[in-house]
């Protein structure tokens, strides 16, 4: 099933599930608990992000070719960071970018998300994927210039991850019995018409399941966690020249079995 999170003509937010990715009908119950799908068809008036994460996880360095892109050794363990504060966006809601702050160099990534269903504390590679609630589309946005130069990250990514909007999500969450194998899901992000990314998920270099094994050993994982599982070759950063988001972009995420989730890209007031 796929299951969207929607706002209805009165304003109230609810779910939606549909069988096969055209026909919502209200979905009663919780996203990551008990629900149960109605006939009665649902009243969307806006799609919202598929959830609010009680907490964001990344993986940096996670495809093969990006990192020959940027000229890094692969990494020996997944490399974990976080994204922190009100970075979420839901489809169709614009990617605002920093004024405030010198940010002038702001990139795409378009990521796998994976939704945790249930508590995960020292998961195993084998039963990894029994934790998990569904897949959508991420892009994570990121800031370089308040990544690769020390002098303004202090040699961490936090920061330069965690503006406002600089994690859209979306359009649906689509439940394991769809992805069996969230290793062969063709990835690409489309910028302004144009195919910027184009890959799939075999180029990964740790898995999903060996992700969770790791981000969950001997750390509790809670249901709502969204893990992004890193980005393909083809950033805007790896470019030459450089590409850069500008105000009036039109980024789309596009995942295989999932959809596109697309954004456009504003000025911050």
């Amino acid at each position: 099933m796929k299951i969207i999170r929607h706002l209805d003509s009165q304003n109230a937010i609810r779910l939606a599930g549909s069988s096969d990715g055209k026909h919502y009908f209200r979905l009663e119950g919780s996203l990551l608990g008990p629900h149960a799908l109605t006939q009665e068809p649902a009243d969307i008036r806006k799609l919202l992000a598929p959830l609010e994460p009680v907490q964001t996880l990344c993986v940096g360095l996670n495809y093969k070719k990006h990192a020959d892109e940027i000229k890094l050794r692969y990494p020996e363990f997944p490399v974990l960071f976080a994204k922190v504060g009100r970075t979420v966006q839901n489809p169709g809601d614009p990617v605002i970018l920093p004024r405030h702050l010198p940010c002038d160099e702001v990139d795409y990534e378009c990521e796998l998300a994976v939704v945790i269903g249930r508590e995960c504390k020292n998961a195993t590679k084998e039963n990894a994927l029994s934790f998990v609630a569904g897949y959508t589309c991420g892009n994570d946005i990121s800031a370089r210039d308040w990544q690769t130069r020390k002098e303004r990250s202090g040699s961490q990514w936090c920061r330069c991850k965690s503006f406002d909007t600089f994690s859209p999500l979306g359009p649906c969450l689509v439940t394991p019995d769809e992805i069996p194998d969230p290793g062969t899901l063709g990835i690409k992000t489309i910028l302004n018409g144009e195919v910027m990314q184009d890959s799939n998920t075999s180029d990964m270099v740790f898995s999903v399941a060996e992700i969770i094994a790791f981000f969950s050993a001997g750390l509790t994982l809670m249901p709502g966690t969204v893990i992004l599982t890193g980005t393909p070759a083809g950033v805007g950063m790896a470019r030459t020249p450089p590409v850069w988001l500008r105000p009036g972009d039109t980024l789309t995420v596009e995942i295989e079995k999932i959809g596109a989730l697309t954004n456009p890209v504003e000025m911050g007031s």
